[in-house]
């Protein structure tokens, strides 16, 4: 790469050299009127000047490389190599034109002092640049020992303030990164406590009673059938929440597998209800569901919705008190079908409504053993219903009860893929 970059430096160079040339001849020739004979010598001593202009330049440039010098002292450098080639070019050309003696240091002396001009402004220009990749270097230094909220300068407009934009982009997306990272962490430690807590009281629960079977504490029928009882139902606790556990590790993994196809609204709403009737009879709770006018079907996997449906049921149950009510209803909604489980429970205090479908939330910790669950259910509903490109979220009201809403795309608005 190193050596077709030099190569087409040195072609630029040389294609600037013979269109100098053409321009300086064009202009002696057609505003100055020179004849022939003296544009073909002038001609000739440019070539030969512009040459040797060229290869001093380059072997300039070298040297600037490979010196220490910074972008300083390298536009400084090359302001003296080009003023002091321009200087001896026109002298020598001068002096092959045949000047006189006093023109030629007349012109001598305009010359020094435009290469002076040259020096203060090339220092000056260079002084600008330096002065920004400073800061630059200062920022990038900054964000190196881990301050990813330094944001550089972007005021100029050149190839120094468009680098200071990019760091910028790169800093912001560095700082969004590692609070994804912490946030992630954070919520591993999280689930690593919740889970342990769920898993150490039934075991504590079931050790207990095992101990007491078995050291002969109890030794009537009826309450080691009890105990029996007790532990089987720890054991199916457990069960679930490691079943639950598995499932959102899917979600997490994207390795849920879902068969999606049309599916019937009504079939799906009947099949999850018909399971709950019993757990909501034995509150003593009204539950219905109701299609309010004719339900297209939806791209879904039937099992999967209705686990949703199972958990958003279940949770109504679980926080409505005897005597109330839970409905779901089902809507047509433009390209999707929106399906709301509505309940007359306790309702959901404001500060916690973003918070129901974080994982291992249970409200009030007063009363999480209470209601029961391990406060996985809305996590692992809402999981399902963005896998099938659908949405959900809640409505609630302290003292009048929650409206849980979900939407489905329909069959119809699902393009085929052939």
């Amino acid at each position: 790469m190193g050596r077709i970059a030099k190569a087409k430096t040195t072609g630029l160079a040389l294609a600037g050299l013979v269109s100098a040339l053409a321009v300086a001849m064009a202009l002696a020739f057609l505003v100055f009127g020179m004849p022939g004979k003296d544009i073909a010598a002038i001609a000739f001593y440019l070539l030969i000047s512009g040459s040797i202009s060229l290869a001093l330049g380059f072997a300039a440039a070298q040297l600037g490389l490979r010196s220490r010098l910074g972008i300083r002292g390298k536009m400084v450098l090359a302001g003296v190599v080009g003023s002091v080639v321009a200087l001896v070019n026109v002298v020598v050309t001068a002096l092959l034109m045949f000047l006189s003696p006093h023109d030629l240091t007349l012109l001598a002396v305009l010359l020094l002092f435009s290469l002076v001009i040259s020096l203060i402004f090339s220092y000056v220009v260079a002084g600008s640049i330096t002065s920004s990749i400073e800061r630059l270097a200062l920022g990038a230094q900054n964000l190196a020992e881990g301050d990813l909220s330094t944001r550089l300068d972007t005021g100029s407009n050149d190839e120094v303030g468009a680098l200071a934009r990019v760091m910028n982009t790169m800093a912001e997306e560095l700082e969004k990164a590692f609070r994804r990272q912490r946030e992630l962490q954070q919520a591993r430690k999280d689930l690593i406590a919740s889970v342990s807590h769920d898993l150490r009281t039934p075991l504590a629960s079931m050790r207990a009673m095992v101990e007491a079977i078995s050291d002969g504490v109890v030794s009537d029928e009826q309450t080691i059938q009890a105990y029996c009882s007790n532990i089987r139902s720890e054991v199916e606790h457990l069960s679930t929440l490691i079943d639950d556990l598995f499932e959102l590790s899917q979600l997490d993994s994207g390795t849920l597998e879902l068969r999606l196809q049309p599916s019937s609204v009504e079939e799906m709403l009947s099949s999850a209800l018909d399971s709950m009737r019993a757990q909501a009879e034995g509150k003593v709770l009204k539950l219905s569901h109701t299609l309010n006018g004719h339900i297209e079907p939806v791209m879904a996997d039937p099992h999967k919705i209705q686990r949703v449906l199972y958990n958003l049921v279940q949770n109504a149950i679980r926080h409505t008190p005897a005597d109330g009510t839970i409905s779901v209803e089902a809507q047509d909604v433009g390209e999707e079908v929106q399906i709301d489980v509505v309940d007359s429970g306790q309702g959901i205090v404001q500060a916690d409504v973003d918070k129901v479908f974080d994982r291992f939330y249970r409200g009030e910790k007063s009363r999480s053993r209470e209601f029961g669950g391990a406060g996985l259910g809305l996590a692992i509903a809402k999981g399902i219903v963005e896998a099938h490109g659908g949405r959900i979220w809640v409505e609630s009201q302290p003292g009048v009860g929650s409206r849980f809403s979900f939407s489905l795309p329909k069959a119809s608005a699902v393009p085929v893929v052939s």
